[in-house]
């Protein structure tokens, strides 16, 4: 039943292919033949309403990859900025964001969280 629910609703991951953890996460779900939507960053960058989803559960700090390349290349590891600053910073330069952020339904995570992957499918 959890498998027909999941292929129903397939679950998204967002983040780039160059990402060892975007790549983790797409295998993760592939191995278990659960339907997934890949959205590439570096195709299309993150909506802010999408990036919302996530800071709203995690907050926005927990989004910033601060050991990315980009981050430290944007010398911001000083910056104090606003949450709304970050997350319009991050819509345009979605190399410092955490990946992946996985989405099923309502559930979302940010990095590889396969004990919540696993609890989300279980429960679907």
């Amino acid at each position: 039943m959890a498998d027909a629910a999941a292929k129903a609703r397939p679950v998204q991951v967002f983040g780039t292919k160059k990402s060892a953890d975007t790549r983790k996460a797409l295998r993760f779900f592939s191995e278990r033949r659960i339907l997934t939507h890949f959205v590439d960053f570096q195709e299309r960058g993150p909506a802010l309403g999408e990036l919302r989803r996530f800071s709203d559960r995690f907050g926005v700090a927990s989004l910033v990859d601060r050991e990315s390349r980009r981050f430290l290349d944007l010398g911001l590891q000083r910056s104090m900025h606003s949450d709304d600053w970050w997350l319009k910073r991050l819509t345009e330069e979605p190399g410092m964001l955490k990946q992946p952020l996985v989405r099923f339904g309502h559930k979302v995570s940010v990095g590889v969280d396969e004990d919540s992957w696993r609890e989300w499918l279980s429960a679907s």
